[in-house]
């Protein structure tokens, strides 16, 4: 998969995450706004050119510490957006997989992020 599809998927995932927060899912939410995110970082790691393949980044916590390492660590990536895709996959993993209810509060929040996070990694990195 190419940079430019992940930010694709991304931007998909984001707006997929928008509806079900509207619909008032908001483990649903959460899920999207995190694989938003997560799409994202992976096409901001091939696009930097600091991963070959995103093979090197398709486990949850295998990306996010290629991404913290790559792009954060080294200033090319503010450190708020770090935290905010642990935060994200925080929420997901508590409505995916520990059976809590994601809170409204927490699940606008997660929802509003892969926007700025998808956006800002765009600029940075999709220079098609």
């Amino acid at each position: 998969m190419k940079a430019k599809e992940l930010f694709i998927k991304a931007t998909t995932a984001a707006a997929s995450a928008k509806i079900l927060l509207n619909a008032d899912d908001f483990d649903g939410a959460c899920n999207r706004a995190y694989y938003a995110m997560f799409d994202a970082a992976r096409g901001a790691l091939l696009a930097s050119g600091e991963v070959n393949s995103v093979e090197h980044t398709k486990t949850h916590s295998g990306l996010i510490s290629v991404f913290s390492l790559k792009l954060v660590k080294t200033g090319q990536v503010s450190i708020e957006f770090g935290k905010a895709l642990n935060r994200v996959e925080d929420l997901r993993l508590m409505g995916d997989y520990k059976g809590d209810l994601v809170a409204k509060e927490d699940a606008q929040w997660a929802v509003a992020k892969p926007s700025e996070f998808v956006e800002h990694l765009l600029g940075l990195f999709d220079k098609s």
